[in-house]
């Protein structure tokens, strides 16, 4: 009987240790670290989450659709896999955009990456957004009058009209004109960014024409971008000048497309110096042409690299954006907002292979079709 005990006891026991073995200790587990998105810090080991919106003004200016967005999309989604990007894109209409802001955050959006229709209007969305304690980047485009703004990452905006205005200047000395009779076709008046590629240019011109040295003959502003409206202000200035244009400062390559439309309708032969902006594909294939003078690239992958970069810091937590913006500010008029400023080029026909070309923003076989193959092979791209 005793024996019997003995081993009934050592059973039990045996299994008592056999359940303690199989099982684990409980152990407190700290909550990973969060954002003041409430997603998960990729710093902690478990993938990030959440959503973001990225909301584009138009579609005029290719752009956008070819390059700043699928570039920004897959730069978010490289960082951030299991996050999702809620996309709009206003088609120049202010009070879509700010439909399409509101429905973002209605959608849980915790981070907005805003390229404004109109900057000013725009300010409303910031508003919106901070009072959700939304953070706002504003990409390409400043936004006005908000403290809602917690980046601006663009290029050095100013300095882009200046550029332009030089290399007019530059390439009209170079053909030896004499008192050159210029037009300037500038951008939207709803966009900050047209207003201080303007500001640049007619820093370089004005004084210039207070010297008698250049006239400005004709300016106008375009509203919306529009090519077709900029065909139409370039076939005013013609019909006022008798078709007497030495030179055309076009504040981007879609202004550009539509002055140069307007000369050749009016036959004018050799087209003069125009100037131009983004590096589209058409304003590369003209350059080669010798129908636009030059344009200027932005080089975009990194803009919009750098706005996901952004985007994803202010959603995980992991936010270094001062160190990106090494320091600068741009005022908005209700605050400094910080700001990383990227560098525009000049892009002529001597530096397409060099830029566009060797940056992989347009391929040899996308700039030389069969129309364009001469003109590659004078440029030295085939």
């Amino acid at each position: 009987m005793k024996h019997r005990l003995l081993l009934v006891l050592s059973l039990m026991l045996a299994s008592l240790l056999i359940a303690a073995c199989g099982a684990e200790t409980p152990t407190s587990t700290p909550a990973p670290a969060t954002g003041g998105s409430g997603s998960t810090d990729s710093s902690s080991g478990a993938a990030a989450s959440g959503k973001i919106a990225l909301l584009l003004p138009e579609t005029k200016t290719t752009r956008y659709e070819t390059a700043d967005r699928p570039i920004f999309e897959a730069k978010f989604k490289e960082l951030c896999p299991d996050c999702e990007i809620i996309y709009s894109n206003a088609n120049q209409d202010s009070s879509a955009q700010l439909s399409q802001a509101e429905a973002a955050l209605a959608n849980g959006a915790k981070v907005l990456v805003l390229d404004p229709v109109d900057s000013a209007a725009a300010s409303v969305i910031a508003d919106k957004a901070k009072a959700q304690n939304v953070p706002v980047i504003a990409y390409d485009r400043l936004i006005l009058n908000s403290d809602g703004v917690n980046y601006y990452i663009s290029f050095d905006n100013e300095a882009v009209g200046k550029l332009q205005a030089q290399s007019l200047v530059d390439q009209l000395n170079s053909s030896g004109a004499s008192n050159p009779q210029i037009v300037m076709i500038n951008g939207s008046p709803t966009d900050n960014n047209a207003k201080l590629f303007k500001q640049g240019a007619h820093s370089v011109l004005d004084p210039l024409a207070k010297d008698g040295k250049l006239t400005i003959a004709k300016e106008y502003d375009t509203p919306d971008w529009s090519p077709d409206q900029a065909q139409n202000e370039m076939q005013q200035a013609l019909t006022a000048l008798a078709n007497k244009v030495d030179g055309v400062y076009a504040a981007n390559d879609g202004t550009a497309g539509g002055a140069i439309a307007a000369m050749k309708a009016a036959a004018i032969s050799p087209l003069p110096p125009v100037t131009g902006q983004d590096a589209e594909l058409a304003a590369i294939q003209r350059i080669l042409a010798g129908e636009q003078f030059m344009t200027v690239y932005k080089a975009i992958r990194p803009e919009a690299e750098a706005a996901a970069e952004l985007a994803y810091g202010l959603l995980t937590g992991n936010d270094k954006g001062g160190a990106m913006s090494e320091g600068k500010t741009v005022n908005n008029g209700k605050m400094d907002v910080v700001s990383v400023l990227l560098t525009p080029i000049a892009v002529t026909k001597a530096n397409v292979k060099d830029t566009v070309v060797k940056d992989g923003f347009w391929s040899v076989d996308q700039i030389c079709t069969a129309d364009y193959e001469q003109a590659c092979k004078d440029a030295g791209l085939k």
